[in-house]
């Protein structure tokens, strides 16, 4: 038996990819509905996804081959779900935060910002999560996390060294063979330190308590910041571009309301986060809040001296950093000077074509700078020289290479993406998402507010196990449907679970930048867990504040709008 279940398990995989499609045939083989077929589908994709027996974009693949199979949609139709505005949104991104690393503008930022707190290791903590917060808001989360740990793995080591100075030894003295106890080493004996036991236990459990709260923190707070914006994560395209292919009116989502809205969540998230880390991992004395000044510990002196050290070896900033610092302010610029809501935006000054740039079109209109100008000038580069200089303007080292840019575009999310959009296409016209919302009518019956608390803690549960793309490419068309048929505002069941789709704190594989900060040794995963369920509750409450507050006349969420549809006999319901 042993033998027996050692070989399942080695042979999982394969056994999860034959049996899958097994167990759900009779829904196209005996129900034989275009709603059923598009059910198998989507189960199908489901359980791939959330076990990852195969790899994520090639499972996305799957309505393409089944959609024409079961007579759901033609090959061509399919196909075109595949690339959408997102795609080009997400190249002009992903151009942006490749030049931020290759010229290492992320290190200035982050070394700025921890700076502005103090070298404490408890502002410590507050710093970085700060500067990752902040840089996670406009790169991906795992790129945030990779820029981070290396300056904040120096400082814990500077701590964890003074720490060492700290400690007052005993000194055992080698002499001809006769060991005596000395109050100063002699340069001519053998000197063994032995710290003092009780001492360097409780000195190193704090420090080994700090180390822990700052990568935590770390990886908590790139979700966290990513939230802010709606390029920030990956759920957040997903979930705009979602809206913009079923609601194809609602014109009610763009850069500026969505910083508004989820600003203040990541806001009280950052803060409440690092205070839960630190009552958890160091100490329920909150008094370092209130009192300011007093010297310096060794530890403190040790961190600032590394900081220092980094920033002095950054030297001035360069061009090309002040280049794309530029670039990126004119992006968040135009982002939220498009169409703001509450006044005109730039993009009224095409009236004759309404609706037809978007934030794609500035993300890639900028990103494309990026391969034009040129890195450095002729004399830099090539000399002085006639012959050098016309080298220089016929080859031109631009900012960033085609090489470095597909190093960094995450190609695998760009097909889920593509996947999920074809799924809920394939919902649409298989009318399997109006058999779902005729079924979830009698929930119209309960308060809105739990009904969306519940989505909240599913999903929230769910992307603990699944990737963040996967799980919201699988629930918005069911709570979409679930809005319609309970007849509430789409946004106000939509928003909050697509926020709460990046609350994956549990577990090192619940995300990319968890696996980064544990990779580094200093956590194990119970300590992951502990901190990642109070973290869990505190962004579900957040979130719902939210919505429940500013959100509402932010959005209008307590209006049924007339974008969305209305199906004969849907309970009518206000938040």
């Amino acid at each position: 038996m042993k033998t027996l279940r050692r070989t399942l398990w080695n042979f999982r995989s394969i056994i999860l990819i034959l049996v899958t499609p097994l167990l759900l045939l009779p829904l196209p083989l005996v129900i034989r509905t275009k709603e059923a077929e598009c059910s198998f589908v989507l189960l199908l994709m489901a359980v791939f996804w959330m076990t990852e027996v195969i790899p994520l974009a090639m499972a996305a693949m799957l309505p393409a081959i089944l959609f024409p199979i079961f007579g759901i949609m033609k090959s061509s139709d399919v196909a075109r779900e595949y690339f959408k505005d997102f795609h080009f949104l997400l190249v002009g991104v992903i151009c942006l935060a490749t030049s931020i690393a290759k010229w290492g503008l992320h290190r200035r930022v982050a070394l700025r910002l921890v700076t502005l707190v103090g070298v404490s290791p408890v502002w410590l903590i507050l710093g970085f999560m700060s500067g990752t917060a902040f840089l996670s808001m406009w790169v991906q989360n795992t790129s945030a996390v990779a820029m981070v740990m290396p300056i904040v793995e120096a400082v814990l080591q500077q701590i964890l060294k003074a720490n060492e100075k700290q400690i007052l030894p005993v000194i055992n003295v080698e002499s001809d063979g006769h060991e005596e106890k000395m109050k100063e080493p002699s340069r001519y004996v053998k000197v063994h330190f032995r710290p003092s036991v009780p001492a360097a236990c409780e000195a190193n459990k704090r420090d080994r308590m700090v180390c822990k709260a700052m990568c935590i923190g770390i990886a908590y707070s790139s979700n966290i910041g990513g939230i802010s914006t709606l390029p920030g994560t990956s759920p957040n395209l997903i979930f705009s571009e979602f809206l913009n292919q079923m609601y194809p009116k609602c014109n009610c989502i763009n850069f500026g309301n969505w910083l508004l809205l989820c600003f203040p969540i990541s806001l009280i998230m950052l803060v409440l986060t690092w205070l839960w880390l630190y009552w958890l991992f160091i100490g329920s004395d909150f008094s370092f809040l209130w009192q300011c000044g007093g010297e310096q510990t060794e530890k403190e002196r040790a961190a600032k001296k590394v900081i220092e050290e980094e920033c002095k070896s950054l030297g001035p900033m360069s061009s090309q950093e002040i280049f794309t610092g530029v670039v990126f302010l004119l992006m968040v610029l135009l982002w939220l000077t498009r169409s703001p809501g509450f006044m005109p935006g730039w993009s009224s000054l095409f009236p004759h074509y309404s609706g037809y740039i978007t934030d794609a079109t500035v993300a890639l209109l900028l990103g494309l700078l990026f391969f034009i100008v040129p890195a450095y000038g002729p004399q830099k580069k090539y000399g002085t020289t006639t012959d050098q200089i016309i080298l220089f303007l016929l080859q031109p080292v631009s900012m960033i290479s085609w090489r470095e840019f597909q190093e960094s575009m995450p190609w695998n999310v760009a097909l889920l993406v593509g996947g999920g959009f074809a799924l809920a296409e394939g919902t649409k016209v298989s009318g399997l998402s109006l058999w779902v919302a005729e079924l979830l009518e009698p929930l119209g019956d309960l308060p809105v507010l739990a009904t969306i608390t519940v989505a909240c803690i599913i999903v929230t549960t769910v992307t603990e196990v699944t990737s963040n793309a996967a799980t919201i490419t699988i629930f918005l068309p069911i709570l979409s449907a679930l809005a319609e048929a309970i007849q509430v505002n789409p946004l106000y069941v939509l928003i909050p679970t697509t926020l709460c789709t990046s609350f994956s704190f549990l577990l090192p594989v619940s995300n990319p930048p968890n696996a980064v900060v544990f990779s580094y040794g200093h956590l194990t995963i119970m300590d992951m867990v502990k901190a990642g369920i109070g973290t869990n509750v505190i962004g579900v409450l957040a979130t719902l504040l939210a919505v429940a507050t500013w959100g509402v006349p932010l959005f209008s969420l307590d209006t049924y709008p007339d974008w969305a549809p209305v199906y004969p006999g849907s309970n009518s319901t206000s938040p």
